[in-house]
């Protein structure tokens, strides 16, 4: 609650370091080679190296819904994104200036693209990849895994190609798998959804939510390994793309 207070805050407050301009003042090819190497230290670790995404979202687009101008990628850079693990800084402003001109030129420099036929991947995730057996696609499929809805908005070609050929790289903190015993002897395995240094949260192979006080448990472990299986081999480098194409049109619009 309080780090969204002091957003709402900070958007009421003027904005001293937030000039009315409609350009960024500090985009010359200096000011990216330096926002370039505060992105490395500051952002690479969720968006990835060359901003396609991972923990955080994609940012080598050309469009970026939530910093459509110059002034709104400055906000969301500086003051983060209430009720998301997007934080605020204390950059100097012309620091902010520098990432934010780095990360538009992303967006120009992409040329990850994938010539795949979006209605074949369609198939191959409904049925051959068996996709839905553990992720949700608007209203089907299951919940082991993240949903995909709005997936082709977060990731791009080469962060969705590179989960289907090796998803244990690159793993995040959530959905990894993990193993409870309780104090009693119950043994409990499923992919983590939560934990805290009191609770864990573990949703079981048969769709069951458990949750635990870490004082009840007799054990807790977390692998790094992740349920979702690799699909080299299982698809062919066709298929592969055909999924990526599919996955790419997905932005939050399916039933």
């Amino acid at each position: 609650m309080i780090p969204v207070l002091l957003w709402f805050l900070f958007q009421a407050a003027p904005l001293m370091d937030l000039p009315n301009v409609t350009e960024n003042p500090y985009a010359a090819a200096a000011d990216i080679a330096l926002g370039q190497k505060l992105y490395k230290g500051r952002c690479a670790g969720c968006h990835g190296l060359t901003g396609d995404g991972g923990k955080g979202a994609n940012l080598a687009v050309r469009d970026l819904p939530r910093a459509q101008t110059e002034q709104a990628l400055y906000r969301v850079v500086r003051y983060g994104i209430p009720e998301t693990e997007m934080p605020a800084t204390l950059m100097a402003p012309r620091e902010v200036w520098q990432i934010a001109a780095f990360v538009r030129s992303l967006g120009s420099a992409s040329q990850d693209a994938t010539r795949g036929n979006a209605a074949a991947g369609e198939q191959v995730v409904s049925a051959k990849g068996g996709c839905l057996q553990c992720h949700a696609i608007g209203l089907k499929g299951g919940r082991m895994g993240p949903a995909l809805s709005d997936i082709g908005g977060k990731r791009s070609p080469g962060h969705l190609r590179g989960k289907l050929l090796d998803p244990a790289a690159d793993l995040v903190d959530t959905f990894r798998l993990a193993t409870v015993t309780t104090k009693d002897g119950r043994k409990i395995t499923g992919v983590r959804l939560n934990e805290d240094p009191f609770s864990i949260q573990i949703r079981d192979f048969s769709d069951g939510i458990h949750s635990f006080f870490k004082e009840q448990l007799a054990s807790v472990h977390v692998e790094r390994r992740t349920t979702m299986p690799s699909y080299k081999g299982r698809l062919s480098a066709a298929e592969i793309e055909d999924v990526v194409a599919y996955l790419l049109t997905l932005r939050g619009n399916v039933q």
